[in-house]
Parts: C-alpha cells; sequence; structure tokens
C-alpha cells in the first residue's frame, strides 16, 4: 500500500503550484496598474492591449502592491460606506467594480472600478482603490475573467518588461 500511494503523494507535493498551475500562462489575460505613472496596463493573448490612465491611492501605502487574483465583479456596484445604491449619479465607485483579493480581503475592499469625479483620473486621490473612467472600466469588465491575476506595483519599468517578468507575455 506505501508503494502505491508514495507515487501519489510525492506528486501532490511536488506539482508546481498544484493544482491549478502556473499562473497566469503567456497568454492570458493579465493587469498590471503602475502607480508611478498612475497607468493600467491590460494584456491578453501574449501583447499589451490597452493602457489607460487611472487614479490611485492618497499615499503610496493606501493603495496596496503585489500579485493579487480578480475575486469579484459587479455591475452598478453598491456603494456600502455611504449607502448609495448601484446606478446612483453620487456613487464613487462609477460604472463597474472588478475587485481583487490584496491584503487577505475578499476582493470586496480594493478594486478597479469607475468614478463620478472623472478629474481625479490620473491623480493620487484615492483610499486605496484604482479609478478609472467609466467608459475605460466598462469596456474592460467583460474581457477580465474572474481569476485573472492583477500586478500592482510601483516601478520604473515598461510594461513590457512587468508583463514578461511575471509570464503575462514571452
Amino acid at each position: 500500500m506505501i508503494k502505491l500511494l508514495s507515487p501519489l503523494l510525492m506528486t501532490f507535493f511536488l506539482a508546481p503550484l498544484w493544482p491549478i498551475g502556473p499562473n497566469p500562462l503567456p497568454g492570458d489575460p493579465f493587469v498590471i496598474v503602475n502607480k508611478t505613472k498612475n497607468e493600467l496596463a491590460f494584456i491578453d493573448d501574449n501583447k499589451i492591449q490597452t493602457i489607460v490612465s487611472v487614479g490611485t491611492g492618497k499615499t503610496q501605502e493606501l493603495t496596496p502592491e503585489g500579485l493579487f487574483t480578480i475575486t469579484v465583479k459587479a455591475k452598478k456596484p453598491y456603494f456600502r460606506k455611504k449607502n448609495i445604491p448601484g446606478g446612483d449619479p453620487k456613487n464613487p465607485l462609477g460604472a463597474r467594480w472588478i475587485g481583487f483579493n490584496a491584503k487577505g480581503t475578499d476582493g470586496r475592499i480594493y478594486g478597479i472600478h469607475g468614478t463620478n469625479q472623472p478629474a481625479s483620473i490620473g491623480k493620487y486621490v484615492s483610499q486605496g482603490c484604482i479609478r478609472t473612467q467609466n467608459e475605460v472600466v466598462t469596456s474592460l469588465f467583460p474581457l477580465i475573467p474572474l481569476g485573472t491575476k492583477i500586478l500592482v506595483t510601483s516601478s520604473n519599468k515598461s510594461f513590457e518588461d512587468l508583463a514578461k517578468e511575471n509570464r503575462a507575455i514571452q
């Protein structure tokens, strides 16, 4: 019995990133946010598809850095903090919410979202989220599936170099 179980156990413990394999694989959707430039790059099909301007945290530490996973998506997100329904012009979350699991959260605290303050895009203004224009987040929303990796960084490297380092492109 032990001879039979040993190969199975070895496979289980030695398989890279068991059970799903390496992620992202070249060609998979991938998002990079560079806080130095306040820009977001969407990568898919082994190339950078678009780069857009975003707003990030008022201070460097408010928008967490690291490699995270998209875990929640919502159309017309509800703003719990001030009890503002989705679709309301006063809602600061705009048209869409793409949440990621930074700092052990479940994707409901940090995210990419639209805004009702388009003049804030490109600036350091948020409490930690990544703001972009409603039109931009609405167009990205169907292209970014749950499970997509997002890299948030402060870097002087190009998006192409960051993507290559993270295996998002070859």
